[in-house]
């Protein structure tokens, strides 16, 4: 394959977890990378992992396989985070759900110095393998990487440049790494690690959650969990096996830390409650609403009524076309199942043309037809939020959509029917006491206390 390129961001959030990755022992110039010394026999084996980078597609970091060959001081990064736009039918495999990566093996001090020079985290752990095992390791990842066999479907948590390095390690072991934590409970779902690492980025974290249905919301196991680079890094650190030879042994050997981040965000230990920084902004959105709807009959008021419905309409309708997309036209699997999709769907492009004809129309009753449509249209998007939240108290409904349901709820609410009813409501139950005329009398009968009006 021709021009094989670092991975970049997969729709909104179908993100390569890798991107093209490091390795040298020293460079030319001021900058000197602490490589650790190899071992006493001909092949030391290395697992590399690298933090987040500023690019979407790096948030999660990346890892990679090294072998050093002392025979032919050759050191070789096997990288799994590859694909190429010159790939036949590139654009339409992406769309679809069908993106394919590669491995490859490279020299790796140039990668080394990108990771470096981009202040990202660099730590290798050195691996503690009998020479028979790191052939064996050896002779797998070359065999990767031959033309025949190094493509593959890429698939963000079940097929990845992690999940590839975790299965190596699985080799290494005999089958050991899986048996110890394939069916060991993990400690938070796939949604919850994303947002472990998007905490800091509150738009693109909206975007990713709301496009992501409820099938990552189930308990993981810790096997599932090393789709993430640094997870595969914390297992490996304290894991213990038993060898060829039946001797109990430490995975890995030593860790070193090539490199510091310098102000980064840190990735967090447990993900944050994001749903009250989205629902105060949708708060504020919605008390702009009721300034305007109070003074809807000024000409500029019902301008910028209109123009800001269909401004949504805009941004939550291409956003529920995509999510509806995704959800049902593509294998993008952790997609489907959307329950967003009942409130923020393509229905909300209708607020687009119904939004400019109520702001500009000068006829009265195609104005009033406009405005009564937009408010059904919102209405929908409400009852649709309730209906997501009510089916969550039956078992077959389990979506952590809160982000979602606090950004578009309050808003929809302050532009649907829901203002005429509570008008219409507090009118019946609550009437405004009226003003007493000026010239009322009152007459006074005996001790009594009891009044009378008269005009």
């Amino acid at each position: 394959m021709k021009g094989l390129r670092l991975p970049s961001i997969l729709f909104f959030f179908l993100l390569a977890f890798c991107s093209g990755m490091f390795h040298a022992n020293a460079l030319p110039g001021p900058l000197m990378i602490p490589w650790p010394e190899p071992d006493d026999d001909d092949l030391t084996i290395r697992v590399s992992v690298a933090g987040p980078g500023d690019e979407l597609y790096v948030w999660w970091g990346h890892i990679a396989l090294i072998i050093e060959d002392r025979r032919t001081q050759e050191s070789r990064l096997y990288d799994y985070g590859l694909f190429s736009f010159e790939t036949e039918h590139f654009y339409t495999n992406f769309a679809k759900g069908r993106l394919l990566f590669s491995c490859a093996a490279s020299p790796a001090v140039r990668n080394i110095a990108q990771f470096i020079l981009t202040n990202r985290d660099v730590t290798f752990y050195t691996l503690d393998l009998p020479p028979e095992t790191k052939e064996l390791v050896r002779a797998f990842a070359e065999n990767n990487v031959r033309p025949e066999n190094r493509n593959y479907l890429y698939h963000h948590f079940k097929d990845n440049c992690a999940t590839r390095i975790r299965d190596i390690i699985d080799l290494a072991t005999n089958g050991q790494f899986s048996e110890a934590f394939l069916d060991a409970p993990g400690r938070f779902t796939l949604r919850q690690h994303v947002l472990r690492h998007t905490w800091f980025a509150p738009i693109p974290e909206w975007f990713m959650s709301n496009s992501m249905g409820q099938d990552i919301d189930v308990p993981t196991t810790v096997w599932q969990e090393m789709f993430l680079p640094s997870e595969i890094g914390a297992r490996i650190e304290d894991f213990r096996y038993r060898d060829m030879y039946g001797r109990e042994r430490n995975l890995v050997k030593s860790v070193d830390v090539i490199n510091r981040a310098v102000d980064r965000p840190p990735v967090l230990e447990a993900p944050r409650r994001q749903w009250p920084r989205q629902l105060l902004l949708s708060l504020c959105i919605a008390g702009l609403f009721a300034l305007l709807l109070a003074r809807r009959r000024k000409p500029a008021a019902a301008i910028a009524l209109g123009l800001s419905q269909s401004l949504l309409g805009i941004f939550f309708g291409i956003v529920g076309f995509l999510d509806f997309f995704m959800s049902f036209f593509t294998q993008h699997d952790y997609t489907w199942h959307n329950m967003n999709l009942l409130f923020i769907n393509p229905l909300l492009l209708a607020a687009i043309p119904l939004g400019i004809l109520y702001a500009f129309s000068r006829n009265t009753a195609r104005r009033h037809l406009c405005e009564f449509l937009l408010k059904a249209l919102w209405s929908l998007v409400l009852l649709g939020g309730i209906l997501s939240m009510l089916l969550q108290l039956l078992p077959q409904f389990w979506q952590q959509n809160q982000i979602s349901l606090a950004l578009v709820l309050p808003f929809a609410a302050m532009l649907s029917f829901v203002p005429d009813i509570a008008g219409k409501v507090r009118q019946r139950y609550f009437p405004r006491s009226s003003k007493r005329p000026n010239n009322e009398k009152v007459q006074k009968y005996g001790s009594q206390g009891y009044s009378r009006i008269g005009h």
